[in-house]
């Protein structure tokens, strides 16, 4: 019984003519079959569509500004593409560390799951962000040279539903986020959460 009908039943005729006998020491000589099938593509079909369609967030050519802006753009149509996209476009800006409270909302928070971060938007006055009906810029300024303020007053898509927020906005020096601007906080006017906030 030879070594091959031990191993493979039936060695293909491309393999088996690759293949030396073996040497008189009784081992296989090395580098002596090669591969001659094609290699696998693991790679899914729709790549390269997937890649361009990549997940929307901080971009290096946004300006403090233009940040805001695409935030809250997002939030002004939430639900779109899917439901709370805008609120995983908020959290994608959000230049908190996700092991530590943050005081993104102004109290400190526990904000590493996203849930937490999406409940807050849901169940305290910064709703009226979610599908807005309209916004007016108040006033914006560059309180150092890469932190940036904007207060915005926000008209719900409820009546008469009107809340004016503070975006704090900074830009990340060193690192993988260099030049990056990211939401320090987004602040409501108001003491929102006066009586406790259960996320």
């Amino acid at each position: 019984m030879s070594f091959w009908s031990l191993v493979l039943p039936s060695p293909p005729s491309s393999l088996s003519a690759k293949l030396k006998p073996f040497n008189d020491s009784g081992r296989l000589h090395r580098n002596l079959v090669r591969a001659s099938s094609d290699v696998p593509d693991f790679i899914s079909a729709d790549w390269l569509e997937s890649r361009r369609k990549r997940p929307f967030g901080p971009r290096l050519d946004f300006s403090a500004g233009d940040a805001v802006r695409h935030q809250l753009d997002a939030l002004k149509y939430n639900d779109h593409p899917r439901d709370d996209y805008g609120i995983e476009v908020m959290y994608r800006f959000a230049g908190f560390d996700p092991f530590e409270r943050s005081t993104y909302f102004g109290p400190f928070f526990d904000l590493g799951q996203f849930e937490r971060f999406r409940r807050i938007f849901h169940h305290s006055s910064y709703r009226v962000l979610l599908s807005h009906k309209d916004r007016k810029i108040l006033s914006s300024l560059f309180v150092e040279e890469n932190r940036f303020k904007q207060r915005i007053w926000i008209q719900g898509n409820r009546p008469e539903e009107e809340e004016i927020f503070e975006f704090t906005m900074f830009q990340r020096i060193g690192g993988s986020w260099d030049g990056y601007w990211l939401t320090e906080s987004l602040l409501h006017d108001g003491d929102v959460f006066s009586g406790g906030m259960a996320y």
